[in-house]
């Protein structure tokens, strides 16, 4: 046996043991994103001329093709990878991402795998295991895709479950490297998800300016590359030999620089501090400690919000007289069953600052369980032994991510109004008017904390389901009891032709205060690390 990688087998054990609760959420979001498409889709472009008017409208619209891509054949399956394809590559990227570092770096800065490391363990068996724990997530998605999408063609499912796969360790594969490169996780984690976004700005940026993908901006994109496996139109099976060659370079200087560093380094080492310190108090911590993700959460809202913004006339067009799509658009967003353009783009920036809140949603969950990170890292006690108190410290956190979640959705407002380029004011309060509801899932993220730390992971379930309903809901036709679990179906849609009423905004808010309250109580009845 090779003992480089003696004690892989359970390290990898140890690892799905870890990851049987996030790793199957993960994997159930990249399926379901794409397996609720179909019946969606065919019920908008049920027939023939309706798809041939949808190939004609993506062919003269660029900022729509930068957002899914050009459409490659006018199936069901084919609107499906179109629709799907890239927002689930991307979904799964992020999902190795996550699952590698936190098995690799992770366990580097917390110590465990210097232990682990004193036993019987090879010098490549943490790696390999964070990378074969990451080709599970993957298989087991790509093979829910294919299965899921069988009906629609065989080679098309298995070329769309592939891409998605192949996409997915191809970032895998990168974090592999990333967490070889730096010091810390979150540093890793910022490093692959930077590379990441950037490869859906190139995609995007190529697609805009190329109606058939023949963008060199497309092909140097890995996200291109999945769209440019045409799943379910005329598949093209050698994109996905670009895939493995890329994820084999990478996995070979991942390996290379594992070989060349003692556990806990890295290549990349933090920058020393100041001789003295600068914080004055355990806000000034929180927000030394948070504020980088917060840039980086702010500057992608903005950059996103100017791309739906300008999307709007291009989405109106798109719906024409399409009725299921005003009815979709109209649940989402409010208006869309009215006559005029005008109430239609209203609707669609309901609907985009409702998505964009969702997202938000996300954001503030892990902004709270910083503090359990903090925790579970042994670094708070050593900070609360000192003449600073739980809610204090706590405090400080919760402020940076109950204020952080308010900037993140005014830039995203600001950024709907300057691509839309009408009523900056009405786009920032819709955005803004979606808040209170964003707290509530804050404020459950920390009750879950203060109350039972072991299940604080859960809140990212509350925030996956209140996205996956407002996502998906509406599309399937759920109930309205149904789409009613979430606190962002009962705040008012704007921009809309009525004034809203302050009831929900009140209500929600009030909610979150209490849920705040009840958490903090929690956290400080119960002892550290229990």
């Amino acid at each position: 046996m090779n003992t480089q990688l003696a004690g892989t087998g359970a390290l990898l054990r140890l690892a799905l043991r870890r990851d049987r609760v996030m790793a199957p959420v993960w994997i159930l979001g990249v399926a379901m994103l794409v397996l609720s498409l179909p019946g969606s889709l065919e019920s908008v472009y049920g027939t023939a001329a309706e798809r041939e008017r949808l190939l004609a409208t993506m062919t003269a619209n660029g900022s729509l093709r930068a957002l899914y891509g050009p459409v490659f054949g006018d199936s069901i399956g084919a609107l499906t990878a179109w629709r799907g394809g890239v927002f689930a590559g991307l979904l799964a990227g992020v999902m190795s991402l996550v699952i590698v570092v936190r098995h690799t770096r992770e366990e580097e800065e917390s110590g465990r795998q210097e232990l682990l490391s004193a036993a019987m363990v090879g010098r490549r068996a943490p790696l390999t295991a964070a990378l074969l724990a990451a080709l599970t997530a993957n298989a087991a998605a790509a093979l829910l895709v294919t299965a899921g999408l069988a009906g629609r063609g065989a080679a098309g499912a298995l070329a769309l479950g592939l891409g998605i796969g192949a996409t997915g360790m191809l970032f895998a594969a990168l974090a592999a490297i990333a967490a070889q490169l730096t010091e810390s996780a979150r540093l890793a984690k910022g490093l692959t998800g930077a590379f990441i976004g950037a490869a859906f700005v190139l995609r995007a940026a190529g697609d805009a300016g190329a109606p058939d993908g023949g963008s060199a901006l497309t092909w140097i994109s890995p996200l291109g590359w999945l769209e440019h496996v045409r799943a379910f139109a005329a598949e093209r099976w050698w994109v996905l030999a670009l895939f493995a060659a890329a994820s084999a370079a990478q996995l070979v200087a991942a390996y290379a620089l594992a070989a060349r560093r003692d556990v806990g380094m890295s290549f990349l080492p933090a920058r020393p501090g100041p001789a003295r310190g600068r914080l004055g108090s355990a806000g000034a911590l929180a927000w030394r400690l948070q504020r980088g993700a917060l840039l980086g959460w702010s500057l992608g809202f903005l950059a996103v919000g100017v791309v739906f913004g300008g999307m709007t006339d291009g989405a109106t067009e798109l719906v024409g007289d399409n009725a299921r799509t005003r009815e979709i658009i109209e649940r989402m967003g409010g208006q869309a069953g009215q006559a005029g353009q005008g109430v239609l783009a209203d609707a669609f920036l309901a609907t985009m600052a409702g998505m964009l809140a969702m997202v938000a949603a996300l954001y503030i969950v892990s902004a709270v369980l910083r503090l359990s990170a903090e925790e579970s890292g042994q670094r708070a006690e050593p900070l609360l032994a000192n003449a600073v108190g739980r809610l204090r410290w706590a405090g400080g956190h919760l402020a940076v991510a109950f204020g952080g979640s308010a900037l993140i959705l005014l830039l995203a407002g600001l950024g709907l109004g300057i691509g839309h380029g009408e009523d900056i004011g009405g786009a920032v309060a819709a955005t803004l008017g979606q808040l209170p509801a964003v707290w509530v899932i804050g404020a459950l993220a920390a009750l879950l904390y203060g109350a039972v730390p072991r299940f604080a992971v859960a809140a990212w379930a509350v925030a996956g389901a209140a996205l996956a309903l407002g996502w998906v809901g509406p599309a399937l036709n759920l109930p309205q009891a149904v789409l009613d679990l979430s606190p962002f179906a009962h705040l008012p849609k704007l921009p809309g032709g009525q004034d809203p009423s302050w009831a929900p905004f009140v209500a929600l808010t009030a909610l979150a205060a209490a849920l705040l309250a009840a958490a903090l109580t929690a956290l400080r009845r119960r002892d550290l690390a229990a």
